[in-house]
This record gives C-alpha cells, structure tokens and sequence, in this order.
C-alpha cells in the first residue's frame, strides 16, 4: 500500500509558443534554452524539488520530443523515483477516443485519474514558461491556514501592463473579491502569475462541470476561477516578491537573459540554497583567446571566445572567431561566429554559424526589433540579417 501525497504538481508545458517565432518551430516552449545551461521547464522543476513537492506531472503537446529526451526519468531535479516522481503526461486514447488538451483546464481533468492514483489533499497547478525562484511549501502553508478552496500565486506589475495578465482584486484579508482575464482597462495592480493551489475535492468538482460545458473555453483564467468565485468559494491571493518572468515573447525572453547580467544582477542563479538543477552535459572550461575581450557577459562551459563580447549570454560550445564582436545578444548553444562578424541585439538558437564577415542585426539603439535566427541555420559569409528579422522567416 503506498503512502497518500499531501500534495501533487501538475506542470502544464503543452503550449505551443508561437510568439517565440522560430525557436519553437522545433521544440517545446519549456524547452527552449535559457541562460546559457539552462531550459526554462528547469525552474519550475527545481522549485518543486526545493520545496519538497516529489510528485510532478508534466503535460506536454506540442513538439515534445526534446522536452521529453531532456526531462528523462527527472534524476537531475532528484525527481527519479518509483512512487511519484516526475511523469510526462501526452494525450493519449481512453474508452471515448483521443483528443488534444483543449485549453488549460481541460488538460488537467484529462489527468484526474493520475492525481487520484496519489490521493492528494492538494494540487498545485504550473506553467512551464515562467523563469523565477520560489517556495512552493510557504504557499501550501498559506492556502492551508486561510481554509481557502483555491489559492493564487500573484504579483504587483506596472498598470500599463496589468492588461497583459489575469487581474484580481482583494478585501484587506487576501480574499479574491474579483477576477478579470487580461482585461482592457484594470482596476488593479495584482497580476496571478498562473500559480495555483487547489483543494482537490473542490478542482475536481470544478473541472468535471467544466467539461461538461460544450461553451467553455475549458480554460483556468477564462472559466474555473470566474466560476469559483461566481459561486462563492473561499478564494485567497497569496503575494511572491521575488523575480518572475513570463519569457513567452522574443522581447521578454531576451530581457530575462540581460537580468543575469551586472555588478547586482535582477535574476541571481548562484544561491546554493535554492539551486536551479539542469541537465547540462559538462564541457570543457571557457577559452579567452589572447586578442578575446569579454564585458558584462555570462559564458557557459566550452565556450572559446578570440573575438570580442559584451553585453550577451552565450551557452555552451559557442565559438566567436578572432575580429568577431557579439554584443547584446543570446546564442544558445553550440553556434559558431566566425572571423570579422558582427551579432548585435539578437536571439540565436542552438547550431547556428554566422559565416566571416557578415552581420547580423543593428546596435540596439537604433535597431527596429531582435534580431532572431533559429536551429541549425547557417548565415553566408559577408551576408546581413536585418534588425528584426526572423530567419528561417
């Protein structure tokens, strides 16, 4: 007989990202690569693992191949266990047929069945494209004390931005007195970070009436939490003041790799008390060549840099060739600058090689937008890629 689970994780990392153009074309949003050794799915993974919770159901959809090879049996988080652990959750056939996750809320009660297997009092529901820090167990905690059915992770945004989130208001307790998804003109500052703890009694209820509506949107902003709060549940806000970001468009994913950047950075990885766990291949330390200039840059391990640097984050393996200058700008992974070429305010995927001579993007002062080059493509020798520009387009 196995022991209940007080609490289960349900990561949702079945999104398709289109708004991060060509670096999802083959991969899943989660598993785009981040600060040089990282994927994104890392942080959730690594704040349950920090917070005790041992039981995670990864939900993936679209593109999932390299998401499912990089979380493996999840031994990297210490999620490799035979009882709980971390699980990846497909669509899969059952008695009435397939059928895709039709919205957020839906792929959770498609996997009702694999939260009843653990018997858990409680059920915490994450995205997988969210970088940030965070103690899982003091949120449990609260939702516990409040004897609240549902509580929600938020944060304080500027007011021109509150229109991007899912905005709530609360009395002077914490109570949820009102909910509008992305609404155009907010009444308030409380962003939900897409973070929620459910007693699970009441998310099943919740779900299985959901489901049964041929209208819903099956969504957890659009129609479980209206519908919660619509019929009275006790509903608590629970504030997070430390860094989060939403990475799901090229602007905000290039923003967040800057914050690791600086004297004090925005986004600090290196506290030993709450590591971010990865699978990253080790490689060979970084090379500074003799003419190598390096600024205000992050380099990962294999890294062999003869040109000049600034401002950047580069993963591991990147080349950047004698002359060559990369300068506020991301490359992921394995890429190869060569001799004379210039990356200026850009995204560059994994394998990509930017050929001598040739330019891509402009100084970020005078630039349109990212530049952004995708898996494995390869720039000719003295060719330009304009500022903005998406290649393969």
């Amino acid at each position: 007989m196995f022991k209940k689970k007080e609490c289960v994780a349900m990561l949702l990392a079945g999104g398709q990202g289109s708004r991060l153009t060509v670096l999802t074309t083959k991969t899943a949003k989660p598993a785009v690569t981040f600060g040089g050794k990282y994927r994104i799915i890392d942080f959730p993974l690594s704040n349950c693992a920090n917070s005790g919770i041992d039981t995670v159901g990864v939900l993936t959809q679209y593109q999932p191949l390299v998401l499912n090879e990089y979380i493996g049996t999840g031994l990297p988080w210490d999620l490799d266990r035979n009882y709980g652990g971390v699980k990846i959750l497909p669509p899969y056939q059952g008695k009435k047929g397939a059928d895709w996750y039709k919205g957020t809320a839906n792929a959770i009660y498609q996997n009702l069945q694999f939260i009843d297997r653990y018997d858990p009092d409680y059920v915490l529901i994450l995205s997988g494209d969210h970088i940030y820090r965070m103690n899982y167990a003091q949120m449990l905690d609260f939702h516990k004390a409040s004897n609240a059915a549902c509580t929600i992770a938020v944060i304080d945004v500027p007011i021109e931005e509150a229109s991007r989130f899912g905005i709530l208001s609360t009395d002077p307790s914490g109570r949820i007195t009102r909910f509008t998804e992305k609404p155009k003109k907010p009444d308030s500052t409380k962003a939900s970070m897409g973070i929620y703890i459910f007693n699970r009694a009441e998310l099943a209820k919740y779900l299985i009436a959901d489901a049964q509506d041929p209208k819903s949107a099956n969504d957890f902003g659009k129609n479980i939490i209206p519908a919660m709060l619509a019929a009275g549940e006790k509903m608590m806000a629970y504030t997070f003041e430390g860094y989060w970001k939403d990475v799901g468009t090229i602007e905000s994913l290039w923003e967040a790799n800057m914050d690791l950047l600086g004297r004090e950075p925005a986004l600090q990885l290196g506290d030993n008390d709450w590591k971010i766990l990865s699978r990253h291949e080790n490689a060979p330390p970084q090379i500074i060549g003799p003419e190598g200039i390096v600024e205000n840059a992050s380099i990962t391990e294999g890294c062999a840099i003869y040109g000049t640097v600034r401002n950047s984050v580069l993963g591991e393996n990147v080349q950047v060739m004698e002359g060559a200058v990369v300068v506020d700008s991301v490359l992921m992974g394995d890429c190869v600058i060569g001799e004379g070429a210039v990356v200026e305010y850009a995204i560059l995927d994994r394998n990509v090689a930017i050929g001598a001579g040739a330019r891509v993007g402009r100084p970020r002062t005078e630039a349109q937008g990212i530049a952004v080059i995708g898996e494995g493509v390869a720039v000719e020798a003295g060719a330009v890629v304009a500022d903005g520009a998406t290649l393969p387009e």
